[in-house]
């Protein structure tokens, strides 16, 4: 039939909620001090990931750290779960208290393609990565993963600019300077979870899973 012309094949995502509930059960283990929870039954096999968190009705960012370098899953969610919690830069440590209001998101990045051109990419569906040299002549790189440019509304040159200051380029930004980054856009596959599904689907899975801490307590919500 001529609708299926050029239609994508339906690729079966490897991302799953059950990575997301196991990102949450390793933040809640840490920031409770419990046993880390018990490996999971999803597979194992490397890709290169990032754990994003969000806070809020409004979904303010709250931590983003990954690697580009393939890690198995299990030990890579584990680390960047508590690297993106606890380590960004950019934010306090999580505390206890903002469990509640977390989102997770569990990013697997896929099909890299390095480009000539640094306008060589599609806003909502590229993730970008840029290396570059700053003022002082030290290699720099930046990414943002393929949703970000879409959420903040930017276009390519928008988009470019402020991954240059989030590098940490100083100088004023001229088209010549933005010709010399090379740039590598990837595709990512995303799962997002917020902190009342984990519960639903924890309290769901619980007997089979037999996570060795308890069900985070209901006092949350009272």
């Amino acid at each position: 039939s001529p609708s299926a012309e050029g239609a994508e094949p339906v690729v079966k995502m490897v991302v799953s909620a059950e990575m997301c509930c196991f990102c949450f059960d390793v933040l809640y283990c840490h920031l409770y001090g419990y046993q880390p929870p018990r490996t999971p039954r999803f597979t194992n096999d490397p890709y290169p990931l990032f754990v994003t968190w969000k806070i809020g009705r409004d979904k303010r960012l709250r931590g983003c750290i990954g690697t580009f370098s393939a890690m198995n899953l299990h030990s890579g969610l584990r680390e960047y779960t508590l690297t993106s919690a606890l380590k960004d830069s950019r934010f306090p440590p999580m505390t206890r208290d903002e469990l509640p209001r977390l989102f997770c998101s569990v990013s697997l990045l896929t099909n890299f393609e390095d480009v000539g051109d640094y306008l060589d990419w599609e806003v909502g569906v590229h993730g970008i990565r840029i290396e570059f040299f700053n003022e002082k002549g030290s290699k720099r790189t930046a990414t943002y993963l393929p949703e970000v440019a879409k959420e903040q509304g930017w276009d390519h040159i928008q988009t470019i600019d402020s991954l240059l200051r989030k590098g940490g380029y100083k100088a004023p930004i001229t088209n010549d300077f933005r010709k010399t980054i090379k740039l590598t856009r990837y595709r990512s596959e995303k799962m997002t979870m917020s902190y009342a599904e984990y519960i639903a689907h924890r309290q769901h899975h619980h007997y089979q899973n037999g996570i060795g801490h308890p069900l985070p307590p209901y006092n949350h919500y009272s």
